[in-house]
């Protein structure tokens, strides 16, 4: 796969913050060339700096050789004090420059400048807060919104997931919900965290709450793959449930099965069992700084530790049980040792009938015959001639 480029830059609306000091960030819906999509905050000054940089590092596609040539997009300086209205004021602009500068020529779209900018940082997945002080405030942009220029290629249309119980937030960064609550789903990890939005709330929220709206079974859900991918456990585990397993750091399985609710089907050799995906990293993949700090969260809840669910569809969820996985692993991996010694047997087989081939006695050269009396007196040495007189 080539380098990471930005597909589409959506804005979301800004959020009033009041720690270290009152200010605000807009929030940007950023998907990418491998269809992640995720969520970043950024101060309006912040962007005008990356604007600044931008033109300076193409002066004739910002027009400062030629006004003519610009095709970078203009954007207004930042006011001595950004309030409230002028941040709400600025969205319609904003919303237009993220959608001039992704379809700018490739060489300005993807470049690092661009790239880097709108990566995830430490502070978009844990913002800085403090307890004492009030909570951030959302301001989402309405759908309907007018003169968006994003909906010339179409807007992003959130999934609406329904909650099948309550759930109580354990953190500042989730999102605490009632049994019936209809949220919209931003991100989907797949540690089985999702990022949501519930009118002017936002936050993390348990896959393994939430339902789609049109029937009980996830469409994007795999299916086993009991070939199995190679992967490293990168933090310890100890089972909860018979069902689970228990790892150490190091370790090397084979997932099977990847569950949105981030618990994944694993195996061990023959033994299989479910394992919080965020513990887990595929073999090979560098460990960035990220995933390393999603791993000190806390694993999510199961579906099946959830109490008193109340779901609106009347057929349950398809399950496999964990015996069905077994049984088809074993099945799997006997098939493959059949097959590695019917090969190994032909190769046996290929080597016999070659072996009388090759042990076949070589044709010997023939031995000339010896010179006669005669032939030696005229031919010979006279020292040669001596010896046979």
């Amino acid at each position: 796969m080539g380098d990471a480029f930005i597909r589409h830059i959506e804005l979301l609306g800004y959020e009033k913050r009041f720690f270290p000091s009152q200010h605000y960030v807009y929030m940007f819906l950023v998907k990418w060339n491998d269809l992640s999509e995720k969520v970043v905050y950024r101060r309006f000054t912040e962007i005008y700096e990356f604007h600044k940089a931008l033109k300076e590092m193409f002066p004739i596609e910002s027009g400062d050789i030629n006004i003519e040539n610009r095709i970078i997009p203009h954007l207004p300086a930042p006011k001595w004090f950004d309030g409230q209205r002028s941040t709400e004021n600025r969205q319609g602009t904003l919303a237009e420059y993220c959608y001039t500068l992704v379809n700018l020529p490739h060489k300005i779209s993807r470049c690092l400048h661009v790239v880097n900018f709108f990566k995830v940082r430490h502070d978009d997945m844990n913002p800085v807060t403090d307890s004492q002080t009030k909570k951030p405030e959302v301001f989402l942009l309405p759908k309907d919104s007018k003169n968006n220029p994003t909906d010339i290629t179409g807007p992003i249309v959130l999934q609406t997931y329904r909650a099948i119980a309550d759930y109580e937030k354990s953190s500042t960064s989730e999102m605490s919900l009632k049994a019936g609550d209809l949220v919209d789903v931003v991100e989907k990890s797949e540690n089985g965290w999702w990022f949501c939005q519930l009118k002017n709330k936002r936050g993390w929220v348990p896959a393994a709450y939430l339902e789609p709206m049109d029937g009980p079974d996830e469409s994007e859900e795999q299916e086993p793959n009991y070939a199995g991918e190679a992967y490293l456990v990168r933090k310890s585990y100890t089972a909860v449930e018979e069902d689970e397993l228990t790892l150490k750091e190091g370790e090397t399985i084979e997932v099977i099965h990847k569950l949105l609710d981030g618990w994944w089907v694993i195996r061990k050799d023959e033994t299989t069992g479910y394992y919080p995906s965020m513990y887990l990293q595929k073999a090979g993949e560098v460990n960035t700084s990220v995933k390393s700090e999603q791993r000190n969260r806390s694993a999510p809840p199961r579906r099946s530790t959830i109490r008193n669910v109340k779901s609106i569809h009347k057929q349950g969820r398809k399950q496999i049980s964990q015996e069905t996985y077994r049984r088809n692993s074993k099945k799997y991996i006997q098939k493959q040792r059949n097959m590695r010694g019917n090969s190994h047997n032909k190769a046996n087989v290929i080597i016999e009938k070659n072996e009388p081939e090759d042990n076949k006695p070589k044709a010997q050269p023939a031995v000339p015959p010896r010179p006669s009396k005669d032939l030696i007196l005229i031919h010979c040495t006279e020292s040669t001639r001596r010896k046979i007189l």
